[in-house]
């Protein structure tokens, strides 16, 4: 049995509530106290996540434009920034462990996602 089990249709369910927790959840927690980019680095990415989830070819996405390899690529790119954002940026406390609890749980999805199946011509 395999551990990569994160299929695109499971990714894709993941992507809506995600980008809106992303959006939401530095105003319920009041990050921003270490840096005010705490705060707005999350804001804009969960925008940016749902145009990105909008965008991709999977059964939820609207216009599907987007290959789903791009879209696990910038998730990856994301997951890696948000494990290096308190570091560059100098956020502390919840800030800090916000970016690094997320940028794990980021990166681990994608690490967990199964391999795309070739489609037979």
């Amino acid at each position: 049995m395999s551990l990569r089990f994160v299929t695109r249709s499971v990714h894709a369910y993941l992507d809506y509530p995600v980008a809106i927790a992303l959006m939401t959840l530095p105003f319920l927690m009041g990050l921003g106290q270490s840096n005010p980019l705490a705060l707005w680095l999350s804001v804009v990415t969960g925008v940016a996540a749902f145009v990105l989830t909008v965008l991709t070819d999977h059964h939820l996405g609207i216009w599907r434009v987007l290959p789903y390899k791009f879209h696990l690529a910038v998730d990856l790119i994301v997951g890696i920034t948000f494990l290096f954002a308190p570091s560059v940026l100098g956020f502390s406390g919840l800030d800090a462990v916000f970016y690094w609890l997320n940028g794990a749980a980021v990166v681990l999805v994608i690490s967990l996602s199964a391999p795309e199946q070739e489609v037979a011509a």
